[in-house]
């Protein structure tokens, strides 16, 4: 089976590989290295290196023997586009993605620059959705490299929003989510920044997501946004 997620925005996480290293200020209390860390710790054998980079072949066609329909979130604990992931590798798990055609893929990345440079020797099915993370603005660039990938649906991790995003171009951009960072030493959102999200996108015709404030208690401060709770999704989307 797929692994169920909480993640509020996807179903289920496959991880054909796993590990990362940290590249922007976003990263700084990665949720993924906590969990990978204690998974090794728990004799966990996907996790045997830690959070090293790590292919596992083994899981490579686990997509096409779930046959419900499913919206996965690809590489949850990783980078599909970190340096030390080789090309053949990435075509290989796109090409998984394309032929398990009745689930939607999510693959989100913060390594636009090597989107950019791969996207056009990748094969790009209709069921394959495309995300950059943009938690500050010194990263907003990467919405260009973005826009320029040939996905079905592209869209926006705005979280860990850790700063006033400020002007937001989102030409070509179908799905914004943010939210507050959460766990150990998170960093402080303020609603204002959230609020400029909202109504840019929705001056944009872009649907979005507000997943959390987050803090060292989410489910305290859970997911309200002036009185409502904002689950916007792009319509091809089968959540």
């Amino acid at each position: 089976m797929a692994t169920q997620s909480k993640i509020e925005w996807t179903q289920s996480t496959w991880n054909p590989v796993t590990g990362c290293t940290k590249i922007s200020a976003g990263c700084k209390n990665c949720y993924a290295e906590r969990m990978a860390k204690r998974l090794c710790l728990m004799g966990q054998p996907n996790y045997r290196n830690g959070f090293d980079v790590t292919f596992h072949e083994h899981s490579l066609n686990l997509p096409l023997s779930w046959k419900k329909p499913q919206t996965i979130f690809v590489n949850s604990m990783s980078d599909l586009f970190h340096e030390d992931i080789p090309l053949e590798v990435i075509q290989k798990i796109f090409k998984v993605m394309k032929e398990a055609s009745w689930h939607t893929f999510q693959v989100l990345t913060k390594r636009a620059d090597r989107l950019r440079e791969l996207h056009h020797q990748l094969d790009w099915g209709p069921n394959i959705w495309m995300g950059v993370s943009v938690e500050d603005q010194q990263n907003r660039k990467r919405i260009d490299a973005l826009r320029e990938v040939p996905a079905a649906v592209r869209f926006l991790s705005c979280e860990p929003l850790i700063e006033d995003l400020q002007e937001l171009d989102l030409r070509g951009i179908h799905w914004l989510i943010t939210g507050g960072e959460s766990g150990p030493r998170s960093r402080v959102i303020e609603a204002e920044w959230v609020r400029r999200i909202r109504d840019q996108a929705q001056e944009q015709n872009v649907a979005f997501f507000f997943k959390q404030w987050g803090g060292t208690n989410k489910k305290k401060t859970g997911k309200v946004l002036d009185g409502r709770i904002w689950c916007e999704v792009p319509e091809k989307a089968l959540l």
